[in-house]
């Protein structure tokens, strides 16, 4: 991951500023946590600025781009943390476990330095994809093989909550699924080379001439215009909230 994104970090700030109303749900869910870790922290996106937190990322460019008044960040990747037991009272991960190369060990790593909450956002591969796969179907066989089944957090972690987080329509975080409803911004290279499905693409802006045309021709209007009229789209993004743990392994409710 690291390496990818090096390459796509540049500019990646900019366009990918934390949006407000997702910020406001994640850091709900980390409760009263005071001492928070972020995993995949990237530029600190997401990260609450009224407790104590610390960042945890595996690519230099990204660090780079931190804002000054942001917490001590480490570089370093989800699997292998170098953090006590229980260090931290929360700790988050923002659309980071898709890119771990062993998305088990990277949770548990993420339970052993936890005393209280995970809190994941991340995206269900099976859930509805929105019209852009329609347009460039290759974002499904990119997904399918990386996201990680909402099952599989229960499976390794023990109950979890799982909460729908619609993307507003005019949303801030430039995340893959954020221009529903801007489709035009998808054909602008600098949208693209801040999001990490592009830069694993190996022929976007042709798969994406069709969308211009559509546009252009009213054709895109004709099939997808009725969700101009709308708010929030479920584009399967979603909130995975593991509570905190006892010693015996049973979930504190």
């Amino acid at each position: 991951m690291a390496v990818l994104y090096d390459k796509i970090g540049i500019g990646y700030a900019n366009l990918r500023k934390p949006d407000a109303r997702i910020a406001a749900t994640i850091h709900r869910a980390l409760g009263d946590a005071q001492s928070v870790l972020n995993v995949g922290a990237g530029t600190g996106s997401y990260e609450p600025t009224d407790r104590d937190v610390t960042a945890l990322e595996p690519s230099a460019e990204m660090i780079g781009q931190r804002a000054p008044e942001l917490g001590t960040a480490y570089q370093g990747v989800a699997e292998d943390m170098p953090f006590e037991d229980n260090q931290f009272d929360a700790t988050m991960a923002v659309l980071t476990v898709h890119h771990w190369t062993n998305l088990e060990k990277g949770l548990r790593e993420m339970r052993r330095v936890t005393k209280g909450r995970l809190v994941i956002l991340t995206f269900d591969p099976e859930a509805h994809y929105f019209w852009l796969a329609d347009y460039i179907p290759e974002i499904i066989e990119l997904d399918q093989p990386i996201m990680p089944k909402m099952p599989e957090y229960e499976r390794i972690l023990g109950e979890v909550e799982i909460e729908n987080i619609p993307v507003p329509h005019d949303c801030t975080d430039g995340f893959l699924g954020a221009y529903w409803r801007r489709p035009h911004a998808y054909l602008d290279p600098a949208v693209r080379a801040s999001i990490s499905t592009f830069a694993k693409l190996e022929d976007a802006p042709s798969s994406l001439a069709k969308l211009e045309r559509d546009l252009t021709s009213g054709a895109w209007d004709k099939r997808y215009g009725h969700l101009m009229t709308e708010e929030h789209l479920d584009a399967g993004y979603r909130l995975v909230v593991a509570h905190e743990t006892c010693p015996s392994g049973q979930q504190l409710r």
